[in-house]
């Protein structure tokens, strides 16, 4: 147990023969963009919120809120851990370096796990919006956005930066678009927002219970999660003690303003319960405007979902790639996946995640959102312990960006992401619990018996100061 516990100074040792390093080359903006596409807001607003409006009804712009709130905890926490520990481990090189390997095991694991799954559960929603110009298979259309995404991943980031902030304009006047329309529709008061109430069967109104929204919270800590996209690209950042926390926060207002607005004019917007339960966003468009408005959205939409595969396939490489670089996997598996390619992206790495990415694409939908729920929950909550660590030892004195109310706040989130967990559906739990078992005999059976040679967490040289 006490492998477990000790800071990175009594229990990692650097390694040796650490392949390529990547290289700086992106500034905040740069930044803010590549991970503002990450959290895809607009892709986010109109695939994964429907569902959410489909169970939480009116309390969903609610639940968002206080999703967001939380988030602000969250976002603190990433920024001063990104700048204390900037490497493309992200999560994984915080928590081993402040909490001890094998809960930073579990937390690259639970990583994986949401890096693998939330870029095919965005994909799928390209056929919906591609619908008023062409009628696809979701499966199929979603795994075709995943190729197209790993094949743009291949290419220098800098050039992705400029794909992916055309992109990004594009999305934000669609969500800019929805939240007039919105407005300029309302066919109830402000008071509906905390009504909580959904359309239940047979035209009747059901209440939204307190307990419905905090289990609706994990989809909603899910809804503006890629904000931690600026850790994985602390490695890729200029001056990543200072840019890191600036990256983190400003992504975090940026999306929640993008995400949340739009979700308060549509519920105020949409003419009855049942409508807004639906969840078609599209449809309520072309009703307060025209087809032409609505395939327009559409449009937009279809070009964010793609954008944010790209990001996706960006970041979770980079997760990848430390990996096998801190010596994660056998010898022949960590020298095929710290491979960099002719543009410095990490090639192998890449197909790596956006092939298996295509194949998701087949798999039910729900159960990926559960999965996907429970495991962000359990994320956030292991890198609450880390900041919860963050000032022991040589850390105190590091160079770094500093939370405030610490640590109060580290502490008060822990307790409420727990309660969180508690409250999630068992399947999901067990899916998550199950994938976690089995990381846990990989680590107990094959790591930890080679903790001189295996899993030796890293930091680039120039981050060391």
């Amino acid at each position: 147990m006490t492998d477990t516990l000790r800071p990175v100074e009594a229990a990692l040792p650097q390694a040796p023969d650490s392949p390529q390093k990547l290289k700086r080359s992106i500034g905040v903006v740069g930044g803010t963009l590549l991970t503002l596409s990450c959290v895809t807001p607009a892709s986010t607003l109109f695939v994964v919120v429907p569902d959410l409006f489909g169970s939480l009804g009116t309390a969903t712009a609610l639940t968002i809120a206080i999703g967001s709130l939380l988030c602000v905890a969250v976002a603190f926490c990433y920024s001063e851990l990104g700048t204390l520990i900037p490497s493309a481990g992200g999560e994984y090189a915080m928590v081993s370096t402040l909490a001890g390997r094998l809960a930073g095991w579990l937390v690259f694991v639970l990583s994986l796990l949401v890096v693998m799954i939330v870029p095919p559960v965005i994909a799928m929603g390209t056929a919906d919006y591609l619908a008023p110009l062409v009628h696809l298979d979701p499966a199929l259309a979603g795994a075709g956005v995943m190729l197209l995404a790993t094949l743009a991943g291949l290419l220098d980031l800098r050039a992705n930066a400029w794909i992916t902030g055309v992109f990004l304009v594009l999305e934000v006047i669609a969500a800019a678009v929805v939240a007039v329309l919105g407005f300029a529709h309302s066919h109830r008061g402000a008071g509906s927002l905390v009504s909580m109430q959904v359309a239940g069967a047979h035209g009747r109104t059901d209440a939204v219970t307190a307990m419905l929204v905090v289990s609706g919270l994990a989809i909603a800590l899910f809804v503006t999660q890629g904000f931690s996209t600026a850790v994985y690209l602390s490695e890729e950042l200029e001056h990543p003690r200072r840019n890191v926390a600036r990256t983190v926060l400003a992504t975090l207002a940026i999306s929640t303003v993008i995400i949340l607005v739009p979700v308060v004019a549509i519920t105020l917007g949409a003419s009855d319960l049942s409508q807004l339960t639906g969840g078609d966003i599209g449809s309520m468009v072309t009703a307060w405007s025209d087809s032409a408005v609505g395939a327009f959205v559409s449009l937009c939409v279809a070009l964010a979902i793609i954008n944010a595969g790209i990001v996706m396939v960006i970041q979770n490489s980079r997760v990848l790639f430390a990996s096998a670089r801190d010596k994660a996997w056998p010898q022949p598996v960590n020298d095929v996946f710290s491979k960099l390619g002719r543009f410095g992206s990490p090639w192998v790495a890449t197909l790596a995640v956006g092939v298996p990415g295509a194949l998701l694409c087949f798999v039910n939908l729900d159960t990926l959102y559960g999965v996907t729920g429970v495991s962000v929950t359990g994320m956030y909550l292991l890198v609450a312990v880390a900041a919860l660590l963050s000032r022991r030892g040589h850390h105190r004195h590091t160079s770094a960006w500093r939370m405030p109310l610490w640590p109060v706040l580290p502490a008060l989130l822990i307790a409420v992401l727990g309660y969180i967990l508690t409250q999630q559906e068992t399947g999901y739990l067990l899916w998550t619990g199950g994938i976690t078992a089995v990381a846990t005999l990989y680590w107990a059976l094959y790591l930890r018996p080679r903790r001189d040679t295996r899993w030796l967490v890293s930091l680039p040289e120039d981050a060391r100061d």
